[in-house]
């Protein structure tokens, strides 16, 4: 896959691919970062890229013109792919998203600065993504989120396939509680079922333990899953060991 970067400030991307699963595959040639400086495309001696409001207001606004040529230029330097605008309106970014985007060959992401992008450039973007409700100082670090999101869908990026499949938010639920040695570490022992060796046992645990987690802390995911007999069995033996009940998911 390739990752197009269209930036104002590129150094700020020095070193972040590089480094840990990312950077192996991109040395594996699974994924191709590539990152562009829109600012040789300003206007002017200066190489201008923004300027003031119209209507006033503090901050500088991202001239539309600029952005429009770096985006024709690099619409041309490949396969076709979609635009996306990293902005404060765009839909929330989440597992869904980054699963679909991953099978593109190609996206094009474009990273906001200052107070943000002039509207006449928005009809150039075929997609609007947030990383969340927060206020940050520009799209470099979204862009970041949205890269290694990505690129973890990537076949082969992982090694082990199992791994991802078992991140949260994968198949709509929160990750099951993970241990490691010592099996017990200041008088807190880890759960017997995970020494018996028994993995049909273990993964019904794990999938409980993973409902029953979405359940306590993030109800707004456990009301979209589609529960199977088996999920609710499952789910009900692991909220009797924390003693709760099941919510009314219309609630």
């Amino acid at each position: 896959m390739r990752i197009d970067i269209l930036t104002l400030l590129p150094a700020t991307f020095t070193g972040v691919f590089d480094e840990s699963i990312l950077g192996a595959a991109r040395r594996n040639g699974l994924i191709d970062i590539r990152i562009h400086p829109f600012r040789p495309y300003g206007e002017g001696r200066h190489r201008t890229v923004d300027d003031t409001p119209f209507g006033g207001g503090p901050g500088m606004v991202l001239k539309p013109g600029p952005l429009a040529a770096a985006l024709a230029d690099l619409r041309k330097d490949g396969p076709p792919a979609p635009v996306i605008g990293l902005t404060p309106q765009g839909h929330v970014f989440d597992q869904t998203m980054a699963r679909e985007l991953a099978r593109l060959p190609r996206v094009i992401l474009v990273c906001g600065r200052y107070e943000g992008f002039d509207e006449r450039i928005l009809p150039e973007f075929d997609l609007q993504i947030s990383i969340g409700d927060y206020v940050l100082t520009g799209g470099e670090f979204p862009a970041m989120v949205v890269v290694d999101a990505l690129s973890r869908m990537i076949p082969g990026t992982v090694g082990d396939p199992d791994s991802v499949r078992e991140d949260s938010f994968f198949d709509g639920t929160l990750d099951h509680p993970q241990y490691t040695r010592p099996a017990i570490w200041q008088e807190r022992a880890i759960p017997a079922v995970l020494r018996d060796g028994h993995h049909s046992r273990i993964a019904d645990w794990r999938r409980g333990e993973a409902l029953w987690r979405t359940v306590a802390h993030r109800p707004d995911l456990f009301r979209q899953l589609a529960l199977s007999s088996r999920d609710r069995a499952l789910l009900q033996d692991a909220l009797a060991n924390h003693s709760q009940s099941i919510p009314d998911k219309g609630a």
